[in-house]
C-alpha cells in the first residue's frame, strides 16, 4: 500500500514540476513539450529521481493512445474551409515529402553511422514525418497568427502524414527481418489499405459518432470523455482492420468539429485539457524510458543527422512536394523550418525494439536525440522564423469570452464579450453611435459591477461590452473594442491605404493604373479581378499586380476578399508614394486641357 502512495506522489510531483517549469520557460520561447521530456529524463535512471523504467510495451501503448487523443483534438479544430487552400499541398507533403525526407536522411545516416543502408532508410522513415502533437502545440501556444495557407498546410500535413511514415517503417522492418515476404504488389496493397481503409472508416465512424454526440445531452466533462472514448474506439477498430488509425481518428475529429450541434465551446475547452494531459503524460513517460548517458554516447552522429534533417532533407522535400503549388520562397522556407519532430518518431522507434530488429537500440537513441534537437532549435524559433518569412497575419486580441448561439447555421452567431481597452477606437463614443459590422448588435454594457443603459452610455476604458455578431466579424470587433496592436511586417509594407473589395477596378485603374484595362477587366470589382489572377484560393497577405497597381488581400470572410490594400508606386526620394500621386494628377490635368 505504501508503494502505491509513493508512485502517486512521484507522479504528481513530476507532472506538477513539468507544468510549472513549462509555464516559466514559455516566456523564453521554450516549448512545453521539451520541458516535459526533460523532466521525464531528470526523473529517470540517470537523473535525481532515479526511477528505473524500461517497459517498452507500456510506452508504446500510452504513446499510441495519447497520439489518438491529440489527433482527435486537432481534427476537431480543423475547419472544412481549411481544405479549400491546403488539402492538395498537404497530401503532397504527407506522401512525397515524407518519402523524400526518409530517403535523404536514410542515405546520409547509413554513410555517417556505417550501418547497412536498409537500416539507414529505416531511421529515415522513423524521423521522416512531422509530429502532430508538436505542431499543434507550437501553433496554438506561440501567440502568433499565420497566413491561412501556411497554417492550414502545417496542421493538415502533421495530421495525415503518419500513415506514410508507419507504412515505410513497418515495410523496412519486415525487409530487414524477413526480406523474402515482400512483393511489389503487396507493398502497393498495404499502402492503399493504410490510406483507403483509414480514410473511409474514419469518415464513416466519425459520422456515426457525430450523430451520437448530437443526441446525447450530458455535462461538458462527460461529453469530452465520451468523445475521447469514441475516438479511441475508432482508432482501435481501424487499426484492427489494417488501416491507419491515426488518419481515421483525425478525420473523425474533423467531421465532428464541423457539425453544428456535436460539440460546444465548453466541450472544446475540456478537450483541450484532455489533449494537454495526453501530451504531457506521453512525453514524461518517453523521457523516463531513455537513459541520457546512452544518448550522449551517440551525441555527435545524432547532432549531424538532426542538422542534415533540418537544413537539407526537410527543405529539399518541401521544395519538391510544393513545386506544383503556389507558394513563394519565404512560405516554403517557413514550412520547411516548422517540420517539428516530437512523439511520433519516438513511438515509431519503439517498433524495431518490439520486433527485435538489428541495431534497434541505436536507432531509438538517434531518433530520440533528433526529437530533442528539433524541439530545442526549431520549437524555440517559431516567432522569429514567422517574422523573417513574413507569414504572420494581422493580429487581434481574443474576446474575454465567447459562446456560440445554438441553432444558427450560416452565418454562425456568437455572443462575444470585450473589455474596452485604453485608446480603443470606441473609447469616448456613445454606445448607440457605434458603427458595428453588419448583422451585429450591442447587447449590454457593464461598468463597476453594474449594467449601464446601452443606448446613452459613453464607453470608457475598462467597460465590459457584450455583442451578438457573426463569427466572421471577430477581427473587426476586436479592432474596435481593444487597443490596436502592431501590424505584422508584411502588412506594414504591403499597402498605403485600404479599399473595399467591391470597389470597381476601373475607378482604381483610372487613378493609379499604368496601363489600360482590357474589355474583360472593365466591369470587374477589385475582388473579382484579384480572384481571377490567383491560381489557387487566396489568403490574407497574398499580392497581385493588376494594371500596374500592386494589390494585397488584407481581410477575407470565407472565400471572399472584403478588404484590399493598395501600394502606391515609389519614385526616387518618395517616402509614401506622394510624389507619384502628384505627378499622376499633373498628367491627368494636362490630358483634360
Amino acid at each position: 500500500m505504501e508503494s502505491i502512495d509513493h508512485v502517486i506522489l512521484i507522479g504528481g510531483i513530476v507532472m506538477s514540476l513539468g507544468i510549472v517549469l513549462g509555464a516559466f520557460s514559455a516566456r523564453f520561447g521554450v516549448p512545453f513539450l521539451l520541458v516535459f521530456l526533460a523532466v521525464g529524463m531528470l526523473a529517470g535512471v540517470d537523473g535525481p529521481g532515479g526511477i528505473r523504467f524500461n517497459d517498452t510495451w507500456l510506452s508504446f501503448l500510452v504513446g499510441n493512445l495519447a497520439l489518438a487523443v491529440i489527433l482527435l483534438d486537432g481534427g476537431l479544430r480543423t475547419r472544412f474551409a481549411t481544405f479549400r487552400v491546403a488539402l492538395r499541398p498537404s497530401l503532397s507533403l504527407a506522401t512525397v515529402g515524407v518519402l523524400v525526407t526518409a530517403g535523404l536522411v536514410g542515405v546520409f545516416a547509413a554513410w555517417l553511422l556505417g550501418i547497412d543502408w536498409r537500416l539507414g532508410l529505416l531511421l529515415g522513415a522513423i524521423v521522416g514525418s512531422t509530429d502532430a502533437a508538436a505542431v499543434f502545440s507550437m501553433l496554438h501556444s506561440s501567440g502568433i497568427r499565420l497566413k491561412d495557407r501556411v497554417a492550414s498546410v502545417l496542421e493538415i500535413e502533421s495530421g495525415i502524414n503518419d500513415p506514410m511514415a508507419i507504412f515505410l517503417t513497418l515495410t523496412l522492418i519486415e525487409w530487414v527481418t524477413a526480406p523474402g515476404g515482400l512483393t511489389p504488389l503487396g507493398l502497393v496493397m498495404r499502402l492503399l489499405v493504410q490510406f483507403g481503409v483509414g480514410g473511409a472508416l474514419g469518415l464513416a465512424l466519425g459520422y456515426c459518432l457525430a450523430h451520437v454526440l448530437e443526441r446525447i445531452q450530458v455535462a461538458e466533462g462527460l461529453q469530452a470523455i465520451l468523445l475521447c472514448a469514441g475516438g479511441a474506439m475508432v482508432f482501435a477498430l481501424v487499426q484492427t482492420a489494417g488501416g491507419s488509425g491515426f488518419l481515421a481518428v483525425y478525420l473523425t475529429g474533423m467531421l465532428i468539429g464541423n457539425r453544428e450541434r456535436a460539440v460546444t465551446a465548453d466541450v472544446m475547452r475540456a478537450m483541450d485539457g484532455m489533449a494537454w494531459l495526453a501530451q504531457s503524460a506521453m512525453f514524461l513517460l518517453l523521457g523516463l524510458l531513455v537513459a541520457p548517458h546512452r544518448i550522449l554516447e551517440v551525441a555527435g552522429p545524432a547532432v549531424a543527422v538532426a542538422a542534415f534533417l533540418m537544413l537539407v532533407a526537410r527543405p529539399v522535400a518541401v521544395w519538391v512536394a510544393l513545386l506544383p503549388f503556389r507558394f513563394n520562397a519565404r512560405e516554403k522556407g517557413f514550412i520547411a523550418w516548422m517540420g517539428l519532430r516530437g512523439a511520433v518518431p519516438i513511438v515509431l522507434a519503439l517498433f524495431p525494439l518490439l520486433r527485435q530488429a538489428p541495431e534497434a537500440g541505436l536507432l531509438f537513441r538517434i531518433a530520440f536525440a533528433v526529437v530533442l534537437a528539433s524541439l530545442l532549435f526549431q520549437g524555440t524559433t517559431v516567432s522569429v522564423a514567422a517574422r523573417l518569412a513574413r507569414v504572420r497575419r494581422p493580429g487581434y486580441p481574443e474576446p474575454v469570452a465567447r459562446s456560440r448561439l445554438r441553432g444558427t447555421r450560416a452565418p454562425i452567431l456568437e455572443v462575444m464579450q470585450f473589455c474596452v481597452g485604453p485608446n480603443a477606437p470606441v473609447e469616448n463614443v456613445r454606445a448607440d453611435q457605434l458603427e458595428l459590422p453588419p448583422r451585429s448588435r450591442l447587447l449590454t454594457v457593464a461598468r463597476d459591477d453594474t449594467l449601464a443603459e446601452p443606448g446613452q452610455t459613453v464607453l470608457r476604458a475598462g467597460d465590459a461590452v457584450c455583442v451578438l455578431a457573426p463569427t466572421t466579424s471577430l477581427p473587426t470587433l476586436s479592432a474596435l473594442f481593444q487597443t490596436p496592436g502592431r501590424a505584422p511586417t508584411w502588412e506594414q509594407v504591403s499597402h498605403d491605404f485600404l479599399l473595399s473589395g467591391d470597389v470597381p477596378l476601373r475607378d482604381v485603374a483610372a487613378l493609379y493604373g499604368t496601363r489600360e484595362l482590357t474589355p474583360e477587366e472593365e466591369p470587374l470589382t477589385l475582388e473579382k479581378a484579384m480572384q481571377r489572377m490567383f491560381t489557387s484560393p487566396p489568403v490574407e497577405g497574398d499580392s497581385v499586380v493588376i494594371a500596374g497597381v500592386p494589390l494585397t488581400v488584407t481581410r477575407m470572410e470565407g472565400a471572399e476578399i472584403v478588404q484590399v490594400g493598395l501600394l502606391l508606386p515609389r519614385l526616387e526620394g518618395d517616402s509614401g508614394g506622394k510624389l507619384w500621386v502628384r505627378r499622376r494628377r499633373e498628367e491627368a490635368g494636362r490630358e483634360r486641357t
